[in-house]
Order: structure tokens, then sequence, then C-alpha cells
């Protein structure tokens, strides 16, 4: 199933417990790889600032340092290098000199890095930031010319969120290593992937001692598994293409009125994401209680109120869902 879904290239499955776990996993496995290959000082990881990969210590090493989630634990994570966000796509087209800082960053740093790691697209919980699919393809570009491994954390964007069934389809690549998480089960049970190329597994599997040393206890249950299967079969019979759309241009005009709102920064709506950006952090307590009393349930965080809903929504729960998010936004 999972091969067959995803990029070209992405032919070796690591099934796992969550989707954190997935991103630990993943840097482990370039790691080892860089081990494998000589490269022993080639242990840390490129990160982006916004980003968020999880709540293990690897996931937050990698997330951004300064978001407040992962604050009170920064003395238990390693050094990464933070890049600089990618511009939002909402600043205008895509200029290839957006990469020039990235680029300069990892031709400095390149000697000690395993690999880069960047939420495809979409950055999520660090700030629901939408960029130019161009800045991945650049990006996969500089970790071929630095010889370092491409993690793609697709963990919130895969399985058609975005309007691609994978947010990568966006850039047109393939990368060396994918977390995936989520929407695998539906929500059902915990399960998670992280798929590698051949390359990267067998160089892995070809030197000492032989194994990719990872051995979760839970690592491919059954019942979670017999989940994910049944989850891909409805979404890949089920149209979710058309499913996708729908929502995507329900919740462009549903929540175009907020543009007009005092205090709101931002509108954007991708996929089957929508997202409205305050000028001030949200009130949660008065928040919650509105919403309840609405009969919505959402999880503004921050600045942000934002939906992803389920792909079976119908159009008057969806209209529900952004009435509700409107009425957060006029809260003063």
């Amino acid at each position: 199933h999972l091969v067959g879904l995803t990029p070209a290239g992405l032919e070796r499955v690591f099934l796992c417990d969550s989707g954190s776990v997935s991103v630990e996993v993943a840097m482990k496995m370039a790691c080892q790889y860089q081990v494998a290959r000589g490269g022993e000082g080639r242990s840390r990881f490129a990160s982006f600032r916004h980003g968020y990969h999880g709540d293990t210590i690897g996931a937050m090493s990698v997330s951004d340092p300064e978001n407040g989630m992962h604050r009170l634990f920064t003395g238990l994570l390693g050094d990464q290098l933070h890049l600089p966000a990618p511009p939002p796509a909402a600043e205008g087209p895509f200029d290839p000199v957006q990469l020039a800082r990235t680029e300069a960053l990892l031709d400095a740093n390149s000697d000690w890095l395993a690999g880069v790691i960047v939420e495809p697209v979409v950055q999520g919980a660090g700030g629901m930031r939408f960029y130019h699919g161009e800045y991945l393809a650049g990006l996969k570009a500089l970790c071929e010319k630095y010889d370092l491994l491409l993690i793609a954390d697709e963990i919130a964007t895969g399985f058609g969120r975005t309007g691609r069934l994978f947010a990568c389809e966006w850039a047109g690549i393939s990368p060396d290593i994918m977390c995936v998480g989520k929407a695998l089960t539906g929500g059902t049970m915990t399960l998670a992937a992280t798929l590698a190329t051949a390359e990267v597994a067998d160089t892995i599997c070809g030197a000492d001692p032989g194994v990719f040393m990872h051995g979760p206890t839970f690592m491919a249950n059954p019942l979670a598994c017999a989940a994910a299967n049944a989850s891909i079969d409805l979404l890949v019979s089920g149209d979710w293409r058309t499913r996708v759309a729908r929502i995507e241009n329900a919740l462009k005009s549903e929540l175009a009125p907020a543009r007009d709102l005092p205090g709101v920064r931002d509108v954007r709506v991708l996929g089957a994401i929508g997202v409205v950006e305050m000028e001030q952090p949200v009130d949660m307590a008065a928040a919650t209680a509105r919403l309840l009393e609405l009969g919505v349930w959402l999880r503004p965080f921050g600045r942000l109120i934002y939906a992803m809903p389920p792909f079976v929504i119908d159009e008057i729960e969806l209209a529900r869902v952004a009435g509700a998010m409107l009425e957060l936004a006029r809260l003063p």
C-alpha cells in the first residue's frame, strides 16, 4: 500500500508506533546511513524555524526552538541547525534568491549534518504557514549538492490533506526518507511509518552491525495495520480529490469575510486546511466556551484559528465549522 502511494523511490517501509517515533526513526536512519558511509561526525540536522516535528526528544530538537512548545526542555535537547523559515507563499511568487541564505548555512555546516528535515509546503503546529513548492524543490537540490538526506515529515500533510496525495508532489520531488502517521489509520489507532529509498536502506544494512538499530515493541502491531489498510482503502476508493477540492472551495468562500474583520492578519486555505490568523493571541478560555455553545470543537493556538476537517464532512457541517471560526475571529 504505502510504497504504491508515496513518491517514487521510497521502496522500504519501517512501521513504528506514532508520528513522533517515526521522526526519531528517520533521524536515526540518517545518522546510521552517514556512519555506514564513513561520515561518523555527521550526526546533527538542519530544520526550519516555525517547524514542528513532535514531542519526543529528537523531534523536539528539530522543532522551532523559540515558539514556546518545548522551551522547558532546552537543556535536554541536542544542538541542531535551525534555518530561516521558507517565505510564505502569500508574500508573492517564488524567487530563487529566497534559497540563498539556506544554501549559505548548509554550505558552512554540511560537514556535521546528516540531513535536513522539513514539513513539505505546509508548516503545521509551528504556525500553519504555507510556502511555495518551488522552495522545496530547491531544497532537495541543495541536499543533493551537499550530500545530505532530505527527510519529509508528511505526518500532518499526507494522504490528501493539501490537495495532493502527499505534499511533496507540489514540488515534484521524492525525499530520501518520509514520515507518515495521523491519517494513516484515520485516527483510529496509533501507527506511523518511516519510508526510505533502497539506497538508504541498503547502505545501512550493508555495514556493521548489518541492521537498522531500532526495535519498538508495538511496531507493526496487527490491529493498527488492519486499521491502516482499511483507512487507505477507503481513501483511495472514495474520490478524495473531489472531496478535498469541495472542502477547499467551501473554506475559501466561507472564511473570506474574515479578511475584513478588525484584528485579522491573514486568511489562508490549502486543500482541507483553513486558517484565520489573528494579530493577537486567541483567548483560549473564551474561545473554548464559545465553541462549545456553537456545538463545534476546534483547537485554536497562539494567534491561529484553524480547521482540518475530515474528508467526509458535509456542506452543512462545514458551514457550521467555518461559521464558528468567524465567531471566534469576532471575539474581543
